[in-house]
């Protein structure tokens, strides 16, 4: 297969996990190399995700490197498989690759839980919250710009919408809820839009009240993005320099329970319901 030019985050986590079923096996590149009849310089771009892996070398690299996690091995062997060409490709070169690496990681995932202090999450947001919001920006986006993250952000609501659905969980403090984006009319519209998302049975929506009493050790928001299996979760958090995708173990167990601690002290779904539609008649 051809070498890429760049790999997108999906391509990259594939390499990763090449990479540490390698050093899991206490194999360096030339030798893992020698054990698969190439040279170095092309496992490294395997492992980089800038050289395609079909899915018979796959499982004959996982035999090679002794693995034995047969779900592993079948997950990791279905994502060689799917060329699939998804709808945020026509959006590369002209929207940031974390963007489009976001919509990817989405699209596959098996879960997606979200917790949010200052926003309603993007897969909730009504259009004109999305606009208000990448209005806000500093310094002003083109309009052109301006439009097309606004549109790629309600394309990304696809994975709620598609069969099977994506099942989704959101934790909202009420300061995102009652932050005012685009106004009192607007905010007016966006509660009544995650009302009635939370109603669908794939989608739960807790609500994290003011009153909740130590909770300052839990204020983290994060993208939590469930794989094939477990080893293939991914953790997304925005910086002030960027997006970061988190893949190492370690970190997901430290992520993952810090949401189900979150979810744990969050109002349940028929409280967070009744939460918001009292909210609704305040705005």
């Amino acid at each position: 297969m051809p070498r890429r030019q760049q790999a997108t985050a999906r391509q990259e986590r594939l390499g990763t996990e090449l990479r540490k079923l390698r050093e899991a096996a206490g194999l360096k590149g030339r030798e893992a190399a020698a054990l698969l009849g190439t040279d170095s310089a092309q496992v490294s771009q395997f492992e980089a995700g800038l050289a395609g892996v079909s899915e018979a070398r796959l499982r004959r690299i996982a035999a090679h490197y002794a693995c034995t996690d047969q779900k592993l091995i079948d997950a990791l062997a279905a994502m060689t498989a799917d060329r699939t060409r998804g709808w945020w490709e026509e959006y590369r070169g002209l929207l940031p690759t974390s963007f489009l690496d976001l919509s990817e990681l989405e699209y596959y995932a098996s879960h997606r839980w979200d917790v949010e202090f200052l926003h309603v999450p993007g897969l909730l947001q009504t259009e004109e919250c999305a606009r208000a919001l990448f209005s806000s920006r500093v310094p002003a986006l083109p309009d052109e710009d301006l439009e097309l993250r606004v549109q790629h952000r309600m394309q990304r609501r696809s994975i709620l919408e598609k069969e099977p659905p994506v099942p989704y969980k959101a934790l909202i403090h009420e300061a995102a809820l009652r932050m005012r984006v685009g106004g009192r009319a607007a905010s007016r519209v966006q509660l009544a839009r995650v009302l009635e998302l939370s109603e669908a049975d794939h989608i739960t929506v807790r609500v994290i009240p003011f009153e909740l009493e130590d909770f300052a050790d839990l204020g983290s928001a994060m993208v939590y993005a469930g794989g094939a299996v477990p080893k293939l979760d991914t953790v997304v958090r925005d910086g002030p320099h960027g997006t970061v995708f988190i893949d190492s173990e370690a970190q997901l167990t430290v992520f993952g329970t810090h949401f189900r601690r979150v979810e744990a002290v969050s109002l349940d779904a028929e409280r967070s319901r009744d939460f918001i539609r009292r909210l609704s008649k305040e705005v």
